[in-house]
């Protein structure tokens, strides 16, 4: 193209309006050529040179024109240019547009020819798996009869071959399946429950592990190695596990466990105890079949022993706790599970047993018995044997009772003192169950210890009850004992018995208080016995008390010989009884003949009529004492806890002459005896009969008036045990109890 037609295309730049920026900076051009002229010129000696600036200004100007042009110009051009190109872009476009329809008229063209080859794509496809097929045709007829051969396999136990023939038919299935886009041909419609007809035939002889290690130790290691390689198979090829490996191990364990807990054990008597006997014999040996036969067959990642005895501790732990939940065991099964659980199971006889390896150890596991479940079987033993005990001890006690009626005096020992297998048997059946629950626990043998106690203090209770019934009955004549004060003394033997035996309960780090209440029972049921038998001793003695003091007292000893005779021939019997309780039957039995003689001299039955009936009873007293005195020594009592010396102090305060000493004399009987009363020795001076009031007053002013006694802790009670007739108001003090 010349340039005369290039010329011709390029439109023609008419002039257009002016732009706004253009008005704009004409103002600004000329505000501030403004400025420059006002400050030029604003000197008048400037003015000259004018024509200067003038020049100047006219050459710059001229300067800035033409390079407007310039670039004016250069635009045009350039613009010129650019519209040429769209024209020609234009034209272009254009030519593209016209190819592009006649490409999209014959593409219309060949979509239909497509349609009309689709038939033909077809049939070249079901000819390749045709072809496909009529290779694999003679190895797909073998199929159902390879498919029976591997059942036959499976049948007759040849795992090893069995899985071969189902690992080559799957190959075959898998070689099929790209040909035919996964397409399933019937004939392999069998190879799904043949392969697990072929897992639960290793299941089965995993489950039958220590059998089969025993007898056919080649069956079980088929079966693992088919586990563990089929395993290993599918994870190569990427596909869904077959589980096989995990269902070995379960059945294992399953298989072990049906072995040993597969039947309900029911709570019968002895059932247990021969069930657990033949486990502790049972579950040793099957470690160590384990760790001998088993595990040579299995790769070592099954950890064999430590599989199994994980296993067998498991088992035993969800057997016991279903025994538990059951019906309630009783005593003799609670205590033999407690002891089996917590030492046998553990011990050297079973799971702790040297021969064991390191990976048969079960001592980190979970108990065989929680804390709640001995709770449980302690509670259950210590109530059942609390109910047995009462039986056992009312038995004891009914059986003693019935014998205290009998003709026959009581049973001596060797010795001669009375006895009886009571207490024996009662501390045995106490000391055999504290001492069996040793053998288990610290905490059941403190139940039991705390039971035993309990138990014991009840039958002290009760046997206390029966001796009061028994006395009882004997006064009223409803059942007269022949032989009723050697049938107490024997009781009191078996307090005796008891009370040296007791000690013999606590076991070691038991609190020291706890036989406190059962010390306490022993010792009231000691006063009570004594007190029956010297109640006993004082319905002898009353009637002869009942003519002390008289006229006839006063010159005959014959009436306290009887007494003394009557109490030698009674207290004859406590030669029957053990030291200590022999000594304190005869201190009772001697205060008690010292607090009737006391109470028959308080009576006022005697008043004496002068200076010689004085002296008699002083001499009467003084005779009196010493014949106490010989009696109870003769009888074994020591003389430094007799009573008797208290009469020669009243025999001092009657054989005074004279009657103002009686102060010192009544204060002097007040430290020696310091519940001596007021009324007593009113009635001691009523007997002297020679005692004014102002004498009387004087005297028992000395009581008040006197030092106060001395405590003493080995001073025994008298006078505060023997009543004293009220006096006449004449003679009492104003300040006096009877004032």
């Amino acid at each position: 193209m010349d340039s005369a037609t290039k010329d011709e295309m390029q439109p023609s730049l008419l002039p257009g309006p002016e732009w706004p920026e253009q008005e704009r900076a004409e103002q600004l051009a000329r505000g501030a050529a403004l400025k420059w002229a006002s400050g030029i010129f604003y000197r008048p000696e400037q003015l000259a040179r004018l024509g200067q600036y003038r020049s100047r200004e006219v050459q710059r100007t001229c300067s800035l024109e033409a390079r407007i042009k310039s670039v004016v110009q250069s635009y045009l051009e350039g613009v010129k240019t650019g519209v040429w190109q769209l024209a020609q872009a234009s034209e272009a476009v254009q030519g593209a547009r016209e190819a592009l329809g006649q490409a999209h008229g014959l593409l219309q063209g060949m979509a239909e020819t497509t349609q009309t080859l689709k038939p033909l794509r077809e049939q070249v496809a079901q000819h390749k798996r045709l072809q496909v097929l009529s290779q694999l045709l003679p190895r797909l007829w073998a199929v159902p009869a390879a498919v029976a051969h591997t059942q036959t396999l499976i049948a007759t136990q040849r795992l090893l071959e069995a899985y071969v023939c189902l690992r080559e038919l799957e190959q075959l299935q898998e070689e099929t399946w790209a040909p035919l886009e996964g397409l399933e041909l019937p004939v392999f419609e069998g190879l799904g429950p043949l392969a697990e007809a072929l897992g639960r035939a290793v299941e089965a002889a995993a489950g039958a592990a220590g059998q089969l290690a025993r007898e056919d130790p080649a069956l079980l290691v088929a079966a693992v190695r088919v586990a563990e390689v089929d395993a290993g198979y599918m994870a190569s090829l990427e596909l869904a596990p077959r589980d096989w490996r995990q269902r070995c191990l379960q059945a294992l364990q399953e298989g072990l466990e049906r072995t040993h807990f597969g039947t309900p054990l029911l709570p019968e008597p002895g059932a247990l105890a021969g069930w657990l006997e033949a486990l502790r014999v049972a579950l040793p040996a099957e470690l160590a079949i384990a760790e001998a036969l088993v595990a040579p067959c299995c790769p070592p990642h099954y950890k064999v022993v430590q599989l199994w005895a994980h296993t067998l501790h498991s088992g035993l732990r969800r057997c016991l706790q279903q025994l538990l939940e059951g019906p309630g065991l009783g005593a003799a099964d609670a205590f033999t599970l407690l002891h089996w659980a917590l030492h046998v199971y553990l011990g050297p006889e079973m799971m702790g047993s040297l021969e064991l390896g390191p990976e048969a150890d079960v001592s980190q596991l979970e108990p065989l018995l929680t804390l709640e479940n001995i709770e449980q079987l302690e509670a259950t033993f210590v109530a059942q044997i609390q109910a047995n005990v009462t039986q056992w001890l009312q038995r004891a006690l009914d059986e003693e009772v019935a014998e205290w009626n009998r003709e026959q005096e009581p049973g001596t020992d060797s010795s001669g003192f009375y006895h009886s297998p009571m207490p024996a048997i009662v501390l045995q059946i106490l000391e055999e169950n504290i001492r069996v629950t040793s053998l288990v626990s610290e905490s059941l043998q403190q139940r039991v210890h705390g039971m035993a106690l309990s138990e014991l203090g009840t039958f002290l209770r009760s046997f206390s009850d029966a001796l009061i019934r028994f006395s009882r009955d004997h006064a009223s004549g409803e059942a007269t004992a022949p032989h009723y004060v050697p049938y107490l003394l024997a009781t009191l033997n078996h307090q005796s018995a008891l009370s040296s035996s007791v000690s013999g309960l606590q076991p070691e780090g038991a609190a020291s208080g706890a036989l406190a209440p059962v010390e306490t029972a022993l010792d009231e049921l000691q006063r009570r016995i004594c007190r029956l038998v010297l109640e006993a001793l004082l319905a002898e003695l009353q009637p002869l008390f009942a003519a002390l003091p008289s006229r006839r007292w006063l010159s005959s000893p014959e009436l306290l010989d009887d007494v003394c005779e009557r109490t030698a021939r009674f207290c004859q019997e406590f030669r029957r009884v053990r030291n200590p309780a022999a000594q304190l039957l005869l201190a009772e039995a001697e205060r008690m003949v010292v607090l009737q003689y006391l109470r028959a001299l308080m009576q006022g039955r005697l008043v004496c009529r002068g200076a010689h009936e004085r002296t008699q009873v002083a001499e009467r007293l003084q005779h009196d004492a010493a014949q106490l005195r010989e009696l109870f020594l003769g009888l074994g009592l020591e003389e430094s806890v007799q009573c008797a010396p208290v009469l020669l102090a009243l025999r001092d305060l009657l054989n005074l002459r004279d009657p103002m000493l009686l102060g010192l004399e009544v204060a002097g009987l007040r430290q020696k005896f310091p519940d001596v009363s007021e009324d007593h020795i009113s009635a001691l001076l009523d007997l002297r009969g020679d005692v004014s009031r102002e004498q009387r007053l004087a005297a028992l002013s000395s009581l008040q008036a006197g030092p106060q006694p001395s405590p003493s802790a080995g001073r025994r009670a008298l006078f505060s045990l023997v009543p004293a007739p009220t006096p006449a108001l004449s003679s009492c003090l104003p300040s006096g109890p009877c004032a």
